[in-house]
């Protein structure tokens, strides 16, 4: 990459200004970012860059330096992303989409009748998702408990949030409001009334796994839930992100991503912005699977008492049941 002219950085700089007083859904703090970032460009600061990371990282560090929101950014690319809006952004989901079998990488059957879910980094939007995630959650519909695995999920759209709460939940809820500044106007997101196959429900066992890295829409997901009172949160406390961006294209390898909405939870009035979600077991991420597995097993086990799911259960606690069978020894059994 060329290096970076004057006249460019004081162009992209000046554009991402306007982009944050114009569409930032704070518009005081939008205001006050711009006039600092005119102000440091005056000043030179960003003449300093080297290069197109370098004034990204520089850019990036006045954007978040009053109120720390870290979707807001001039975010560097290290390959070319389209001009049009939100392009840069579609173009990473088609990419991970593609490496994550759709959205669902992982589907694990444990002990006592528990499964696990775990979900790609990103819930991309429903038209490259949807077919993955309705055979995943059709899959797991069977389990006794379930344990949704959301360590790594670092965003994700709000319309995919609300299809996944619909195999959670037995009837439409309303999960969360987004205020959007330019239209002046609230949107409703619920689950919804029907579903493609079965449901898992809402009543069965469900965890949900956090850690520091789990951001924005992961962090939706884990939010509405455990608001609802549906499920209870392992892991450590989320990274804090609920302003929904829009990204715009200001040269070949930046963008500028603006949060443009809020969030507004129908059971707390609020969202996680700046907080992050506190766990209801707080523990070391990576122990947090072996921490909810028992209590789930717990919940079975005090179940139905003559089900063979509570007996496994019980067996698994006390360490006796046996390895679920293979295709060889279910084979030799028939």
């Amino acid at each position: 990459m060329a290096q970076l002219q004057p006249a460019e950085i004081t162009g992209i700089v000046t554009e991402t200004a306007r982009l944050t007083s114009e569409l930032y859904v704070f518009p005081e703090v939008g205001a006050e970012l711009a006039e600092l970032l005119t102000d440091r460009l005056a000043a030179g600061r960003y003449h300093q860059a080297t290069d197109v990371e370098a004034l990204g990282r520089l850019v990036t560090e006045d954007l978040q330096s009053v109120n720390g929101d870290r979707h807001l950014r001039l975010k560097f690319h290290p390959y070319e992303v389209p001009t049009e809006k939100d392009g840069a952004v579609r173009e990473e989901l088609n990419r991970a989409a593609e490496l994550s079998l759709g959205g669902v990488p992982l589907i694990e059957r444990l002990a006592g009748g528990v499964v696990r879910l775990k979900l790609a980094p990103i819930l991309f939007p429903l038209d490259m998702t949807a077919d993955a995630l309705t055979a995943a959650l059709n899959l797991v519909s069977r389990a006794e408990a379930l344990v949704l695995d959301l360590r790594d999920c670092v965003g994700g759209h709000p319309d995919t949030v609300s299809f996944i709460c619909s195999y959670l939940l037995d009837r439409p809820t309303h999960l969360n409001t987004l205020y959007d500044r330019e239209e002046d106007s609230e949107r409703q997101f619920w689950s919804l009334p029907q579903v493609q196959g079965a449901k898992f429900g809402g009543s069965k066992p469900l965890a949900l796994l956090t850690s520091r890295a789990t951001f924005s829409g992961g962090e939706e997901l884990v939010y509405d839930l455990q608001q609802q009172g549906r499920a209870l949160v392992y892991g450590e406390r989320t990274g804090g992100g609920a302003n929904p961006r829009q990204g715009f294209t200001l040269h070949p390898h930046l963008e500028a991503t603006i949060p443009v909405a809020r969030s507004i939870n129908p059971v707390s009035g609020t969202n996680w912005e700046g907080v992050g979600i506190t766990p209801d077991v707080e523990t070391d991420p990576a122990q947090a699977l072996d921490v909810a597995h028992p209590a789930l097993l717990a919940e079975i086990a005090n179940g139905d008492g003559d089900s063979l799911s509570a007996q496994e259960a019980r067996d698994t606690l006390q360490g006796t049941a046996q390895p679920a069978p293979t295709a060889a020894t279910a084979a030799t059994a028939l």
